[in-house]
């Protein structure tokens, strides 16, 4: 499945009282989200397990890639489209092992990074624009080296961290290929219609509309997100 990261949704549990991660996934589905990651450090394993394939059960229907944070394993035993991975969790080898149908994404903070993860084939690339509470060890690299990097790589640059409906234009301005949200769903009052707000600021940078790989084109208008 082809990398479709204009509106990227990453799960969270508990930033709203009884929302877990599944709870995000379909609102995110419904809002008309082109991408999803389960995020799920606060899982144990075998209920990890168990959500994994529920989100990749999930996503299959709505026709869109399903991507697993950090676990290789658990990408593979739940059949999602793919992993994530940061610098520290060895994505020089993480190619062979996914073999080349799923989908394999990496963090990166500067161009040599970028260029190295071109080497590991990557699909696409993480960067961290500003700082966010929801995972305070990142490290920003701002608008400006948000730009440096989409100049310097041929994959598609997806920028996280801080990013809403206010501020996503600025983020593809810069030359990202696509915005990835935490709170900014999960925390939202109506998760449907923030994720619905994200893919209209895509639309309106791209003259049409955020391509959802089902064809089902951008999310309706509806009520604005409170965020």
């Amino acid at each position: 499945m082809e990398v479709h990261p204009d509106v990227y949704v990453l799960t969270s549990d508990g930033l709203v009282p009884g929302r877990g991660h599944l709870d995000v996934v379909r609102a995110a589905i419904e809002g008309g989200a082109t991408m999803l990651q389960l995020r799920a450090p606060d899982l144990p394993d075998p209920v990890l397990q168990v959500t994994a394939r529920a989100f990749a059960e999930l996503c299959r229907t709505a026709g869109i890639p399903g991507i697993v944070n950090d676990r290789i394993d658990v990408a593979i035993s739940s059949g999602a489209t793919g992993v994530h991975l940061g610098q520290e969790d060895g994505p020089h080898g993480a190619r062979r092992m996914l073999g080349s149908e799923r989908i394999l994404g990496i963090s990166v903070s500067d161009v040599a990074q970028a260029r190295e993860a071109e080497d590991f084939d990557a699909d696409y690339l993480g960067v961290v624009v500003w700082s966010t509470g929801t995972k305070p060890q990142a490290k920003p690299v701002g608008v400006a080296g948000l730009r440096a990097i989409a100049a310097a790589t041929k994959l598609p640059v997806v920028g996280i961290g801080g990013i809403d409906a206010t501020n996503a234009g600025e983020v593809l301005g810069a030359g990202a290929a696509g915005i990835a949200v935490v709170s900014s769903v999960g925390a939202a009052y109506d998760p449907v219609a923030a994720t619905r707000s994200l893919v209209r600021v895509v639309a309106a940078r791209s003259g049409g509309g955020a391509s959802r790989p089902d064809g089902a084109g951008p999310a309706p208008s509806g009520e604005q997100a409170r965020t």
